[in-house]
């Protein structure tokens, strides 16, 4: 199988490696891709938001499968362009992939089929947007209704910052505020059966101790010994199944990944919020810890043959990933910066290293390109040795002015 991953990221490093291990694919391809999956995949330059030139990259390559890896193609409708030219993708319809680009969207589609999430408002006006915040008090959660990169939500006591958020966005969606810890779980779907996959815990805030920032994820870990051995259970029924039955009742079938946001609330699981794509850095340990070969997989779902599929095989282990972010991320990072020491990290014991804004400079060096610039991964037979061995890697890595968090996974590995 000739297998296509548009995007370049560290989500889609960790689709690629996953993809280059499986037997069953003879080529693979990235576009655009990065200095790090250039190890795994053949790169191709393309505007990864242009459907049509996405469809001839795809014709050009012979491609078996398309994996349409960040939301903003999907959104912009690329699943549907390569759909038109006949290509089995993995990757939802513009319209479908609303249920990421819309919050207000994705509260409606949970009203009607039923599935527990947060009281919300949906706000245009200067007006209506004191009104919802007067109505839930703090701590006030706010979320822009577009697409912001995993950067549009401001959770926070304070009203003014509240406020001045909410009036910066055009449209947005003011929610009461759940208690308890995240979990995030995807499932892939052919627009009717659903395979839920292993639940992970990312870390969104820029700082030890859940401080600073939100960011796109600064870590994660999987799997949680925390939670209800019934929870992918109950999410699969109360969540995942009702909202792809709803998108099929309404015309526009999901098809792709189907990623829930979880509150394990004093009241029950709640949704936090879909993504339309597999979540970055979730996927990094959930697909480390994945022994079914991944292509197989896609193109079933890809191919509304999910059902025909056998129950998906999973390491008993445990992954960590740790992010290495640029200086000043999530504010404007600096870019440009030599990173050194990626040979001495991907020779640390059961670990590697996936990239997500690199690039390589004039003289081949690899540089940092983007705010979240490395994920590095391990494993191990429990979260303590995953975590140890995936920090151990992070400390053979240099490049000026990063950060990271030190806390990954701490909490969970202690019991």
């Amino acid at each position: 199988m000739k297998v296509l991953v548009i995007g370049g990221g560290a989500r889609e490093h960790a689709l690629c490696r996953a993809l280059s291990l499986d037997p069953d694919v003879s080529a693979l391809h990235c576009a655009p891709g990065n200095a790090g999956i250039a190890d795994v995949a053949e790169l191709h330059p393309v505007d990864a938001l242009d459907g049509a030139a996405v469809a001839e990259l795809a014709a050009a390559l012979g491609a078996d499968l398309v994996v349409v890896g960040p939301e903003a193609p999907l959104v912009a409708g690329v699943a549907d362009a390569l759909r038109e030219r006949g290509f089995p993708v993995f990757g939802p319809s513009a319209e479908a992939a609303r249920l990421e680009g819309s919050k207000a969207f994705a509260k409606d589609v949970m009203a009607a089929a039923n599935v527990p999430t947060a009281r919300s408002y949906v706000c245009t006006t200067p007006e209506e947007v004191d009104e919802a915040l007067d109505a839930f008090g703090a701590p006030y959660v706010v979320k822009d209704d577009g697409l912001a990169a995993g950067k549009g939500v401001v959770v926070t006591a304070d009203l003014k910052t509240a406020r001045e958020h909410a009036l910066a966005c055009d449209r947005v969606v003011i929610e009461e505020f759940l208690d308890g810890p995240e979990v995030s779980l995807f499932a892939l779907t052919d627009g009717e059966t659903v395979v839920p996959l292993q639940p992970a815990q990312d870390f969104k805030r820029a700082l030890d101790g859940d401080e600073g920032p939100n960011t796109g994820g600064m870590g994660a870990y999987s799997p949680l010994p925390w939670a209800s051995p019934k929870l992918v259970d109950e999410v699969l029924e109360s969540v995942l199944q009702p909202t792809v039955d709803e998108l099929r009742r309404r015309g526009t079938p999901f098809s792709g990944l189907l990623y829930a946001g979880l509150a394990l609330t004093s009241r029950g699981v709640r949704v936090i919020e879909f993504n339309a794509r597999f979540g970055d850095p979730e996927t990094q340990v959930v697909l480390a810890r994945l022994k079914t070969p991944p292509a197989g997989l896609l193109l079933a779902a890809a191919t509304g043959r999910l059902a025909e599929v056998p129950p998906l095989r999973w390491s008993d282990g445990a992954a960590v990933t740790v992010v290495i972010a640029s200086h000043n991320y999530p504010g404007t990072p600096r870019t440009g910066d030599v990173i050194e020491g990626l040979p001495e990290a991907a020779a640390a014991e059961e670990a590697y290293v996936l990239h997500a804004g690199t690039a390589r400079d004039a003289e081949g060096r690899v540089v940092s390109a983007g705010g979240r610039v490395l994920s590095v991964t391990a494993t191990g037979d429990d979260l303590a040795t995953a975590r140890e061995r995936a920090y151990a890697a992070v400390s053979r890595i240099r490049l000026d002015g990063s950060h990271h968090r030190t806390d990954i996974a701490e909490q969970a590995a202690r019991g």
